[in-house]
């Protein structure tokens, strides 16, 4: 899905002040100053709160926010840069695709169990990366062992004890020479010069693929991993020839798993889950609404019923243990063209009491998110096209001109925001990245001329523009 931001340790996130969380965000994301206020006001209070004493800690909830704003005007994208910033499990999450209890769908307890299963592969990666060194190291010994096999034990051979020596001493010492044989190998492994050679060890591969039982409420998003409970059944080792670098890979990986104690891990997701979880829930606004008798309305309030105790503070059952989602924070967002939030019922408004509103995107703020950020859709591009030898320049001209034709789609159909402009690009570049590989010059500069020239006409054309752009 996404763009990373730099590493960030976990004692330099501690010390970022709010407004240094608001110019950390500044960098890739344009305007929106009260929506990252409002997040990093959240996220310094959930710093300061893991600082109280613990009974006053358990005490201090977490203050939800409410993004109010149309589609494309970076709601989604605030948010996963905060979590992002703060290393803390993200999972976005749309709130159409639940369906109150007794209707087919999707539970929403699910939100929760996906956020543990995310927070789990963090914590593992972290712990892969603890013991990375040492798995390499066993992984090698394995591979050696494979290489030059260990001597069988035998029968002793009878040697006649030697006057005036000590029985215990008599005895003969192993010869050194398979491990002078050993030390060479490692040398030659270690120097690349084994690559070419086979071997061959017991690989355990699946037979079947995990089933997953999909029923009621109680069973939904329930993996049934057969060969975690029946491993014999499903999955058996046989030998495999391999290469060396794949063959230590493997072994590596083996060696990775027997040292990462996954019972801690799960222990540690769900402990980091409680504690700095942040769920986006999007589309809110679809289920705002009263209930009506029939219709596709009639569950609108029933979800939100549904998902008012997790908010409110639950424990949710994961197959690493219960989950306690009292402290998590959750972010939701709707642009509330049909609806507005006080069609939610009161007691999920009063969950979210940060309510903040993101302005719609104009020309000028075009222009800058086309330059600015880091990792913009004019340095993607040019970055993409430069693989091929073409050196792709953007003039001022042209780039005002390309949000000008963006706002003006925007304005005549539907309003996507910043979206937009990723589909005026791809219509704008389309015939140089086709002919990129074949082209003689390095060297293609855009102009507002050429702009005009690829996309004026289809934008002027109003039936036209809705099915291009």
């Amino acid at each position: 899905m996404p763009i990373y931001l730099p590493e960030t340790t976990a004692s330099s996130t501690d010390a970022l002040t709010p407004r240094e969380i608001v110019a950390e965000l500044d960098r890739y994301v344009v305007g929106q100053h009260q929506a990252k206020r409002a997040v990093a006001v959240a996220l310094r209070n959930r710093m300061r709160r893991q600082k109280l004493p613990p009974d006053l800690a358990s005490e201090v909830a977490p203050k939800n926010i409410l993004m109010i704003g149309p589609t494309g005007v970076g709601k989604t994208e605030v948010a996963r840069r905060l979590a992002r910033l703060a290393q803390s499990p993200f999972i976005k999450v749309e709130a159409s695709k639940f369906t109150e209890v007794g209707y087919v769908g999707r539970d929403v307890e699910s939100m929760v169990r996906d956020l543990v299963e995310l927070a789990v592969g963090m914590v593992r990666e972290e712990r892969l990366v603890e013991v990375r060194e040492k798995a390499r190291a066993n992984a090698e010994e394995r591979l050696l062992d494979l290489l030059v096999p260990p001597a069988r034990p035998g029968p002793a051979p009878i040697v006649p004890p030697v006057q005036g020596v000590d029985d215990a001493a008599s005895e003969t010492a192993p010869p050194d020479s398979a491990r002078r044989t050993r030390e060479k190998l490692r040398a030659q492994l270690l120097a690349g010069l084994l690559d070419d050679r086979m071997v061959e060890l017991e690989a355990r591969e699946s037979s079947f693929p995990s089933l997953q039982v999909i029923g009621g409420t109680s069973f939904e998003e329930i993996d049934v991993t057969m060969k975690e409970m029946m491993p014999g059944l499903f999955g058996r080792s046989r030998p495999r020839k391999m290469r060396v670098p794949e063959a230590l890979d493997h072994l590596a990986r083996e060696e990775e798993q027997k040292l990462i104690d996954m019972d801690s891990v799960g222990r540690t997701a769900i402990e980091r889950v409680e504690q700095a979880g942040i769920i986006f829930v999007d589309e809110i606004d679809k289920i705002a609404g009263r209930e009506r008798a029939h219709g596709p309305d009639v569950s609108r309030e029933g979800v939100q019923r549904d998902i008012l105790p997790i908010v409110e503070g639950t424990s949710v059952k994961t197959k690493h243990g219960m989950c306690r989602t009292d402290h998590i924070l959750f972010i939701a967002a709707g642009a509330f063209h049909l609806s507005k939030p006080s069609d939610l019922i009161p007691e999920l408004q009063g969950r979210f009491p940060i309510r903040v509103e993101l302005d719609s995107l104009g020309i000028e703020d075009f222009v800058r998110i086309l330059t600015e950020p880091q990792g913009a859709l004019v340095t993607q591009y040019r970055a993409l096209l430069a693989t091929d030898g073409i050196d792709l320049v953007f003039d001022d001209g042209a780039i005002r001109r390309i949000a000008e034709l963006a706002s003006r789609v925007n304005d005549r159909s539907e309003n996507i925001g910043a979206r937009r402009l990723h589909t005026v690009m791809e219509k704008l570049l389309d015939d140089i990245s086709f002919n990129a590989p074949d082209m003689a010059e390095e060297r293609v500069v855009i102009d507002a001329a050429y702009v005009d020239r690829m996309l004026a006409d289809i934008v002027d054309d109003e039936d036209l523009s809705r099915y291009i752009l």
